[in-house]
C-alpha cells in the first residue's frame, strides 16, 4: 500500500488537533511518566501530549514511515517506532496509553483492547478517539463510486472490507470487565471546507488511500476522483459563501485501570 500522504495530513491539522484535544481534556487527573502514542502520525498528538505533560518519555507508534520521519523532525525529544500497533507490545507497563484517530484501522477490537489494558500500570489510562463515519455521505460515496466504473473487480473488495468499529454499548462491555473507570462519548464536528476538492483532500490523506492503491496509474486515480468528486457536489451543497460543511462523527473513550 503507498504510503501516507503528511502534507496532505497536515494540511487540515487544527481540524483534526481538536478532537486530541477534547480527548486530552476528559483523561482523569495524570503524572504519567511513560506515554505511549498510538498511531502517532506525523507526531501533532504527540506534541500536544508534550506540552501539556511536559513528560519526557513519549513513544509514538505508527506504520508509515514518511509518518515516522515526519514525527521525529517536529518532535526530537520524544521517540518514534515504525511498527503496527495491532501488533505492538511494550517493554514495561506505561501510565498512558493515547490514540487518537489510530484506532479504528486495526481489527479485532474486542481482543485488543484488554490487551492494550494489561500494559498499563495500576491507575493508567487508554485513551481513544476514532471516527464514526461509515455510513456518512463521504465514505458511502466512497464505496459507491467503487463498485461503478471500469475500476470495480479492484475496488470492490476493497469497499465491502471497510470495517465498521463497535458501537458505544459495544465498547462498554469489552471495556468494563478491566477498568474502574469509563467515559464514554460521540461529538460531531462540522468543518467547514474550500470547496468540494478540499473534501477530497481531507479524505486523500487517509480514507482514499486504500481505493488509489489499487489503481493502476494517475490516469485512472484521476478519473475515480472525479467521479467521486461530482458525487460529492451533489450530496454537500455548497453554503452561501462557498465553503462545503463536511459533518465528521468521532466516539470517545476513556478507561482508567
Amino acid at each position: 500500500m503507498r504510503d501516507w500522504n503528511c502534507d496532505l495530513y497536515l494540511k487540515f491539522e487544527r481540524e483534526r488537533a481538536q478532537a486530541a484535544r477534547d480527548l486530552l481534556s476528559r483523561i482523569p487527573p495524570l503524572a504519567p511518566r511513560k506515554i505511549v502514542d498510538l498511531g502517532c502520525g506525523p507526531g501533532n498528538s504527540a506534541a500536544i501530549l508534550s506540552l501539556y505533560y511536559r513528560c519526557g518519555d513519549i513513544l509514538g507508534i505508527d506504520r508509515s514511515p514518511s509518518m515516522i520521519k515526519a514525527a521525529r523532525e517536529r518532535l526530537p525529544i520524544a521517540r518514534f517506532v515504525e511498527a503496527d500497533l495491532a501488533q505492538w507490545a511494550p517493554e514495561a507497563q506505561v501510565d498512558l496509553i493515547f490514540a487518537n484517530a489510530a484506532l479504528h484501522f486495526a481489527p479485532d477490537h474486542d481482543r485488543l483492547l484488554p490487551k492494550l489494558l494489561s500494559f498499563l500500570k495500576p491507575g493508567g489510562v487508554l485513551a481513544v478517539q476514532m471516527p464514526n463515519v461509515l455510513q456518512d455521505p463521504a465514505h458511502a460515496l466512497m464505496r459507491m463510486v467503487a463498485v461503478d466504473g471500469p475500476w470495480m473487480e479492484k475496488l470492490a473488495p476493497i469497499a465491502k472490507s471497510r470495517a465498521a468499529i463497535g458501537s458505544i454499548d459495544d465498547y462498554y462491555a469489552w471495556l468494563s470487565p478491566h477498568v474502574q473507570n469509563i467515559d464514554l462519548w460521540q461529538t460531531t464536528y462540522v468543518h467547514p471546507l474550500d470547496g468540494h476538492d478540499a473534501v477530497i483532500d481531507w479524505f486523500a490523506g487517509s480514507a482514499l488511500l486504500p481505493f488509489l492503491d489499487r489503481l493502476d496509474d494517475d490516469d485512472e486515480s484521476a478519473a475515480f476522483l472525479a467521479h467521486y468528486r461530482r458525487e460529492l457536489e451533489m450530496a454537500y451543497l455548497p453554503q452561501e459563501d462557498g465553503k462545503v460543511l463536511l459533518h465528521y462523527p468521532r466516539l470517545f473513550f476513556v478507561a482508567q485501570v
